[in-house]
């Protein structure tokens, strides 16, 4: 710092000595002053690196205390951004303990999500397994209970009631139930029941298609004449009647898929399974009856004349779809039956009892 001295001065040259000194001295004392306080500063900013909480407080209170000091002390510009550097953030560890607790709580949602899903599609397929079970066997049961005897002569004229096992069909499907050492035997039947109004008759038929591509395990149901005729002695005998039990697809209409089982017991007046105790062949008993060898303990017959059944027993086995899916793909008849040798567990099994209206007691006398 420099004194500048000019002519203007009105004081005496030895005051003016004098002051000159004086000035001097002060402003010596005056930068050593502030020389100390720098020295002053530069400890306590040492001070404060060593303790960050003392330092963050008197960080604070030189703001609170005096604002206009953020502009014009460089010591709190220092203590801010020393603060700003001491700001902690997450660890490498602590970020993956978290992204590993995020992935179990995904996880474990996927599979509560998986496990209803699952559930969800179950009960759809039951129910679509039971609502059209439910519709084939009431649409076989109206069929039944319209059935009429014809009073016609002999096996050759006009059967009334039919069932027979299915054509080619001589392997059983044969399924181990779970948890025990036994087993159960699914059997394909085919029916033709008989039906007559006014002076009009006609005959309805039951088969099961089990190895046609694309068709697997499906019944189907056909109606012939589809008028219906005057004469009812040709009808069960007629081509297209007996094409239909070789090939149900054949002029069937297809009710319902997986049908792996489907028997029909007929009963006499007395709620007596008819072929229970009855000779193979024409029997005493039941004279307008002609029965057919057993095959997996069910008995086929064909019933004309005035016998028809007091009372029809339907049993029907049905496959859920998934199951019957994958049953399809497998390229041979044996690769199918042996993956659904162990899915007895996925067939539901339907039954109903019709009785008979028409029935004519004096069949059984």
């Amino acid at each position: 710092m420099k004194l500048k001295l000019t002519s203007s001065c009105l004081v005496p040259t030895a005051n003016r000595h004098r002051l000159v000194r004086s000035l001097a001295s002060r402003w010596a004392a005056n930068g050593l002053l502030r020389t100390h306080n720098d020295l002053l500063r530069a400890d306590n900013d040492s001070l404060w690196a060593g303790n960050d909480q003392s330092f963050a407080d008197n960080d604070s209170s030189c703001m609170r205390n005096d604002p206009s000091r953020q502009d014009n002390d460089p010591s709190c510009a220092r203590n801010e951004a020393f603060s700003m550097r001491n700001i902690r953030a997450f660890s490498l560890v602590e970020v993956l303990v978290v992204v590993s607790l995020m992935s179990l709580i995904v996880l474990a949602l996927m599979a509560v999500f998986t496990s209803t899903q699952r559930a969800f599609r179950a009960s759809v397929t039951q129910s679509d397994v039971l609502e059209g079970s439910r519709a084939a066997m009431e649409l076989m049961a109206s069929d039944l209970r319209a059935m009429t005897p014809s009073y016609g002569t002999y096996y050759y004229g006009a059967v009334n009631f039919s069932v027979t096992n299915n054509a080619n069909y001589s392997d059983p499907l044969v399924q181990s139930l779970p948890g025990s050492t036994y087993s159960r035997s699914n059997l394909l039947q085919q029916v033709f029941i008989l039906n007559h109004q006014n002076n009009i008759w006609w005959g309805v038929a039951y088969a099961v298609s089990y190895n046609s591509s694309g068709d697997f395990y499906s019944l189907y149901r056909l109606q012939y004449p589809t008028s219906g005729t005057n004469d009812p002695t040709g009808i069960f005998n007629s081509q297209t009647v007996q094409n239909f039990f070789l090939n149900p697809a054949n002029g069937g209409s297809q009710l319902l898929s997986g049908v792996v089982h489907f028997t029909v017991r007929a009963y006499d007046t007395n709620g007596t399974w008819i072929p229970y105790g009855f000779a193979v062949g024409q029997t005493n008993s039941l004279k307008q009856t002609w029965f057919f060898p057993l095959v997996g303990g069910e008995a086929g017959l064909a019933m004309y004349s005035n016998a028809v059944p007091a009372s029809v027993e339907l049993e029907l086995g049905v496959l859920e779809d998934r199951i019957l899916q994958r049953a399809e793909s497998r390229p041979t008849t044996a690769l199918q039956a042996q993956y659904l040798s162990d899915k007895s567990g996925n067939v539901h099994i339907f039954r109903q009892h019709v009785s008979i209206p028409n029935v004519d007691p004096t069949a059984y006398q």
